[in-house]
Formats: structure tokens, sequence, C-alpha cells
């Protein structure tokens, strides 16, 4: 091939992984949001179906179970089908929860069942990070898994819109207008996106892959990380609403607004850990995120006055969760071969996900005791501490050799 069709080449690719990445980022925002439409209406719910907090909290929690569960098979499948089918897998799957959800406004248990299944959503995370992986060299990696992941902005777009949503078209209308949203994007993601042209599928039967993933160190190293760092940002986007209501009496399309400006910040943090991990190294872009976490959630359980404290110290305590949730996956994209990529990234994200599912549960039930948050944040202060010294610990002198599968 001469030089000048080899450049040629080369550009077509990279013209291909920004389009990609691009399409990649977009579907994840769009299922996130869908994964998120609970939370937001918390209130709603509350007053609809005269649920104490703990209730709540339950109901809030659950979308994030089979979310994080389900990016196990959803990483393994990936590595088999690849981030096309997948991807538009994921919105066109999603459309039948959200239109449940929905549908169950007026019963907790129906609230609670299609609640459950909406976590289908949220799978799609374990979907677009080997996708945009294949695509990009490894010096890149973090840039692009940080770019993807900002995509977790779809949080922020559900904490803003669904409460006026349905305060200006109706609960129902507001969950067909998402089912609606979620059949175009599954149309553009399948005629528009492409597998990187490097990339081949898996043929190794699911279950040895799973095994041969688990058997991986870091897999489970990069899972308490992810633990922490993606963990906390789920479960104070989930959170957060029921949280600024019950403890600060706003509105909640108040507490909605001050919500998106939390998962913004988590958003723009995301990329800036991918990128600065590329720069600086994933470890101290890790080290920064749960030391700073710890501090933050101690600030937070003083219950600071509202406004420029309170509002000061969650940002804060976003752009310190959003780094880190760039800086482990830009961890994992130099550790992991990338023909495991999928599966460990199923792994990994089922632990981010269940690291958001515990805490509104433990939020809850501490409010209805004691009437604030006090000692679940002081809870998050002391485990976002300790996984920030494992974390130095672990990775300060620990080859990569160590850590990563051969290559085939």
């Amino acid at each position: 091939m001469s030089t000048g069709s080899t450049t040629a080449a080369r550009a077509a690719v990279q013209r291909g992984a920004g389009q990609n990445l691009a399409l990649a980022t977009a579907a994840f925002a769009l299922t996130f949001w869908a994964w998120n439409l609970i939370g937001p209406l918390s209130k709603t719910y509350a007053d609809r179906l005269d649920l104490d907090p703990t209730q709540l909290s339950v109901l809030v929690a659950f979308p994030v179970l089979v979310g994080a569960v389900g990016r196990i098979p959803a990483g393994i499948l990936t590595d088999r089908f690849g981030g096309r089918v997948m991807l538009t897998a994921a919105c066109f799957v999603s459309i039948v929860p959200v239109l449940l959800v929905g549908l169950s406004g007026n019963s907790y248990a129906a609230l609670l069942v299609s609640g459950f299944l909406l976590g289908i959503a949220g799978t799609s995370f374990a979907v677009g990070i080997p996708f945009v992986n294949a695509w990009y060299p490894p010096a890149k990696r973090g840039f692009a898994t940080g770019i993807f992941g900002a995509g977790m902005g779809g949080t922020a777009l559900s904490a803003f819109l669904t409460p006026r949503l349905v305060d200006g078209m109706g609960l129902l209308a507001t969950h067909l207008v998402m089912c609606a949203a979620l059949a175009v994007m599954g149309v553009i993601v399948w005629a528009s996106a492409r597998n990187a042209p490097q990339w081949r599928p898996s043929t190794e039967p699911a279950l040895p892959r799973l095994k041969a993933v688990m058997r991986l160190k870091v897999t489970w190293q990069m899972s308490l990380l992810y633990a922490i760092a993606f963990g906390g940002f789920v479960a104070f986007s989930t959170y957060l609403p029921t949280m600024l209501v019950s403890a600060y009496g706003l509105a909640q399309t108040d507490a909605g607004l001050r919500t998106a400006g939390f998962s913004l910040a988590a958003v723009v943090a995301r990329p800036a850990g991918g990128i600065l991990s590329d720069k600086v190294g994933p470890l101290k872009v890790c080290l920064t995120s749960f030391f700073g976490a710890a501090i933050m959630a101690v600030v937070l359980s003083f219950e600071p006055p509202l406004e420029i404290p309170a509002g000061a110290s969650f940002v804060l305590m976003a752009l310190f969760l959003g780094l880190g949730t760039g800086g482990v996956f830009a961890l994992v994209a130099e550790l992991v071969d990338p023909a495991r990529v999928g599966g460990v990234t199923g792994i990994v994200g089922a632990a981010g996900g269940l690291g958001g599912y515990f805490p509104p549960l433990i939020m809850g039930a501490n409010y209805q005791a004691n009437g604030d948050y006090t000692i679940g944040l002081l809870l998050l202060a002391v485990t976002a501490l300790l996984v920030g010294l494992f974390t130095l610990k672990a990775f300060r002198k620990l080859p990569q050799a160590d850590l990563i599968t051969p290559r085939e």
C-alpha cells in the first residue's frame, strides 16, 4: 500500500472513531436518562402513594440493581456481538420497562417491578466502553472512555427535564416521549454506528470467558475502585432529589435543578479525569478522587446551609467522583488486554452500579430513624478514605505485567 493510501486509511479510521464515539455517547446519555426516570419524581410518587422514607429509597434504588448486575452479561455479549448490535438492542429493549413505569404510577408494587426492569437501560455502559475502546490506541483510551463516560449526563437531563415534562404533559405522556426517543436512537445507532475495523468477535463460550475474567486480580481491584467512584455518583444522582426535598425543604423541580447541576459537574469531570490520566497517570487521578470525596462527605455531614455552602460542597463532591470515574477506566484501559475489556468492564460496571444501590437504602433508613443523613455521609467518608489508602498501596509498585492478561 502506498504512503498516500495508508495516510488516507488512517484518516478514515480517525473520522470513524469520532463519529462512533459521538453515537455511543449519545445512546449512553439517553439510556441513562431512561434509567433515572424514577428518582427525579420521588416526591410525586411519595405524595401519590403515601410512601415513607424507607419505601421511597427502595423504589429509587431498585432500577440500579438490574442496571448493575445486568452489565456482566452485557459486557460478555458485547465481546461476542459487538457494540453496534448491543447498543441498538439496549435502546430498543429499554422501551418496554420505560412504558411499564409510565403505566404503573398508581401502584407501589407495580412500580417496583417495572423499576426493577428499568435497570436494563443502565447496562448500556458495559456495552459502550469496549465499543469505543476498540476505536482508539492505548495512548488515547483515557480520552475516549472519558468522553463516552460523559454520557452519564443523561442523569442530569433526567433530573432537570423529567419533573418539568411531567408537570407540563403528565406522567404517562412523558414516558411515551422517552419511548419514542429510545426508538429513534436505536434506529440511528443501527444505521450509522460501526464496530472498529480491528475488532473481532470473541468465539469463546460465555461462561469460560466470564470465569477467566473473574480470575484476574485487576477485575476485582478495579471493581472496588469503581464501586466508590461511580457508585457514589449513581447514589447521589438517584437519591439527591429526595435528600434535598427532605433535608432542605425544596420543591421537586428545584431539587431536580440542583441535582442536574451535580450531575453536570460530574459529567464535565469524567472526561477531564480520562484526559488527566493520559497526562499524569490514572493513579494520581484516582487518589485525588477518593481523598477529595472523603473530605467533602465529612463537610456535607454537617448539613451546611443551602445555596453557596451546600451548593459548593455538592459540586465539589461531584467533581471528585467524576474525576474518579474517568481515572478508573483509564486504568482499566492500561491494564487489561483489549480482547478482555468487555468482560472486565461488565464486572467493574456491575460493581459500580451496586455501589450506587446500597447508599440510598442506608440514607433512607438513616433519615427515618434519626431525621438527618449524618451517619450515612460519614460512612461514605470512611469508605472513600479506606479505598484511597488501598489504591495507594495496591498500585504504587505493582507492575503492569502482574495484572494484564497475556495477549493471544
